[in-house]
């Protein structure tokens, strides 16, 4: 692989079509899960009779249904160790609505272990309600030797939650392949408490403080030998000492003592742990804000795509959403994959992309309409996607993201034809039919626009 891909589509599908075995150096994903709802919601019994759920975006829920059974009776069915954690699940659990999530994320788990490097490592994204039995999942495939680290990150600021501690964290599960990631050592500032030790200054201003060189009392021995007069168990052989005393980094104390000089300026910072704090979450004035509710900060992403791969490798998001781990990977001179089941996230990717990075951003999109048929068959089996789909087909930006009443406008461009003017805007309908009459249009518009089935005898007419 040689190229940055964007698929619209079922990840579990396109994973299992398009995706080689081994040739992924990094997986993030931010399942959808429902995590307002109501714990009695969450886990009360169903009986699997209900119409196939339609999972789409914002609509961050699963349902036990009859496709729900027969993605669980799939896995049971493959036999191992993800088989004996399903069965497991659903004697604890019973059918419900957690275990249709498990049974969603049970497949595609195991296909993204196929695709995944020896060096390669995942980092799922989840919530409390379901971060114990997700890591449970991830031992049967990845095993319980390869799981790393849960990291903590705090999410958003203090709030009150009733008769509970406020919920403001989010888990990060990051397991590996095998028992050799690919690991970049992260560093944090040290606190302001710790820079102030650092109380002494040479004459050309970096700061320092002194630290033992004796190792006295320290298990394994060192070395005796005197040294310009101070005679002492040291940690180092006398060819450090010279060396240390040529690059000016040792103190001789007014005792006769010799202590070595810790610079300021030689620190990394802390290493990075597994609880992070120091990335807020992105506020409502944010430039990187794109009105998608489960947007993550790029931040967030960037820490994780540093630390677990390496320029020119290959991340994957499956549930890739508003794009932030393709922007992140695409900043840090990442190849990348991303994969979402909806055009309002395909087109809210394109869209920021362009923004962010212009024409220096290649990449492929795979799964979209091509054709007239490819078209109406879209537009048959969900007229919302198809809406959408024509919006970015045409670069126009999605007005509303749920379904339901939008006024007869369902897209925007923006644009400017004098530097010095305001914003102008084309508004959009998307309609289909053998006929189309103005009067469906928005009535602000029906003077000056109307059009039939999109661009007629273009790729939308009379879809």
């Amino acid at each position: 692989m040689s190229e940055n891909y964007l698929y619209y589509g079922d990840n579990l599908d396109i994973l299992r079509r398009y995706i080689k075995d081994e040739t992924i150096d990094l997986v993030y994903l931010d399942p959808p899960f429902n995590s307002n709802a109501n714990y009695n919601v969450l886990f009360a019994e169903k009986n699997g009779s209900q119409a196939a759920a339609q999972i789409k975006a914002f609509e961050d829920t699963w349902k036990w249904d009859s496709n729900a059974a027969q993605a669980y009776h799939e896995v049971v069915e493959s036999g191992g160790k993800v088989s004996q954690v399903m069965q497991a699940f659903r004697t604890f659990l019973g059918e419900n609505d957690m275990l249709a999530y498990l049974s969603m994320m049970a497949p595609r788990l195991v296909e993204l272990h196929r695709v995944m490097k020896r060096t390669a490592s995942i980092y799922l994204h989840c919530d409390p309600t379901a971060s114990h039995y997700l890591k449970l999942l991830l031992d049967a495939i990845f095993l319980p030797v390869n799981f790393r680290n849960e990291i903590t990150w705090k999410r958003t600021s203090a709030h009150n939650d009733p008769k509970k501690y406020g919920s403001n964290v989010d888990i990060i599960l990051y397991c590996s392949k095998s028992d050799k990631p690919t690991w970049n050592q992260l560093y944090i500032p040290h606190s302001q408490e710790y820079i102030t030790r650092f109380r002494n200054t040479d004459p050309d201003g970096r700061k320092w403080q002194d630290d033992n060189l004796t190792a006295i009392g320290l298990s394994g021995g060192g070395y005796e030998y005197d040294y310009k007069g101070s005679k002492s168990l040291w940690r180092c052989p006398i060819e450090t000492m010279k060396k240390l005393d040529e690059l000016g980094k040792l103190h001789f104390t007014k005792n006769g003592g010799i202590r070595l000089k810790r610079y300021l300026e030689d620190t990394k910072g802390v290493p990075l742990q597994c609880l992070w704090d120091d990335i807020p979450p992105i506020n409502s004035q944010a430039q990187e804000r794109l009105g998608y509710p489960t947007q993550k900060p790029e931040a967030l992403l960037e820490r994780i795509v540093a630390a677990s791969s390496n320029e020119g490798e290959f991340v994957l998001d499956p549930f890739c959403g508003c794009g932030t781990t393709i922007a992140a990977a695409q900043n840090l001179k990442r190849n990348w994959i991303g994969i979402d089941i909806t055009y309002l996230a395909t087109n809210l990717i394109k869209h920021r992309l362009f923004n962010s990075f212009g024409k220096e951003v290649t990449y492929k999109v795979i799964g979209e309409p091509v054709s007239l048929s490819d078209a109406k068959e879209l537009a048959k089996q969900d007229k919302f996607e198809f809406q959408n789909w024509a919006l970015g087909f045409v670069g126009a930006r999605i007005s509303h993201v749920k379904k339901g009443a939008d006024k007869g406008i369902d897209g925007r461009l923006y644009f400017h034809d004098d530097p010095k003017g305001p914003t102008k805007q084309i508004i959009f309908s998307v309609k289909g039919g053998d006929t189309v009459h103005v009067k469906e249009l928005h009535p602000s518009r029906r003077e000056s626009l109307a059009f039939e089935a999109g661009m007629k005898g273009g790729l939308f007419d009379r879809i």
